[in-house]
């Protein structure tokens, strides 16, 4: 583990691209087996921990050679439990296996998207995507937000379901634990001067005062699409989540 650098909503010019960020707790990174590259290894789950810079518990593996791994957890993964990454494994619950060999309907989270980059999608708490089916060297994977896409038979996923499932329904409670998560308030358009939001200006309680909603930079954000329209990814998508 390391400690993770503060970046505060800045990119890499120093300038804000996310508002209402800053004053987050210091936290440790904890580095995350995406590829689970250790082919062909039984491993023993030793620790399900918690994990700050994500929703998701995380699980502690430890191999015979004594390399020791984190994961995502899956629901129903424990301690002692064994898991195991290759071509030719039981699809059980916390096991790394390639599309081609999962069988269709079988729930899966930290999916690829190009061979051998490690898994990008269905990370978070709770996640879990569905084989549909297979054809022409692509899976059809039905995802959580309900979108169906095609991906390589070569890309590998994990079995199962993301753990802490009951992470959506927690409370903060109060406005102390926000601040120790790095999010600072956000103050509504209309409550701002005009020089600072469209909404903003007007005597006394107003409205925002134009047909659309506007982003403070002037957009409109009401029903207008911000998917680019030639995307590389879109001759994969068979469905889209609307």
């Amino acid at each position: 583990m390391r400690i993770k650098k503060k970046i505060t909503g800045r990119d890499s010019s120093g300038q804000v691209s996310v508002r209402h960020r800053g004053g987050a707790e210091k936290r440790k990174l904890r580095e995350i087996d995406w590829k689970r590259d250790k082919r062909e290894i039984v491993a023993r789950v030793v620790a399900i921990e918690y994990d700050p810079n994500r929703t998701a518990d995380i699980a502690l593996l430890a191999y015979p050679d004594g390399d020791k791994r984190y994961i995502l957890a899956p629901q129903n993964l424990k301690v002692g439990d064994k898991v195991i990454a290759g071509t030719d494994v039981e699809p059980e619950v916390g096991n790394h296996l390639p599309l081609s060999a999962i069988p269709i309907g079988q729930a899966i989270y930290n999916i690829e998207l190009k061979p051998g980059k490690g898994g990008q999608i269905v990370r978070s708490a709770g996640a879990a995507a569905t084989i549909l089916s297979r054809e022409g060297g692509f899976a059809a994977v039905k995802l959580p937000s309900g979108a169906v896409r095609r991906i390589p038979l070569q890309c590998w996923a994990t079995v199962g379901q993301v753990g802490n499932v009951e992470h959506k329904h927690e409370i903060l409670g109060k406005a102390g634990r926000k601040r120790h998560l790095g999010i600072r308030p956000t103050v509504r358009g209309v409550a701002q001067n005009p020089r600072s939001h469209p909404h903003g200006g007007g005597e006394g309680r107003s409205g925002i005062g134009m047909p659309s909603p506007k982003s403070p930079w002037g957009k409109k954000t009401l029903g207008k699409k911000t998917r680019k329209r030639q995307r590389w990814s879109d001759k994969y998508i068979v469905k889209r989540r609307k």
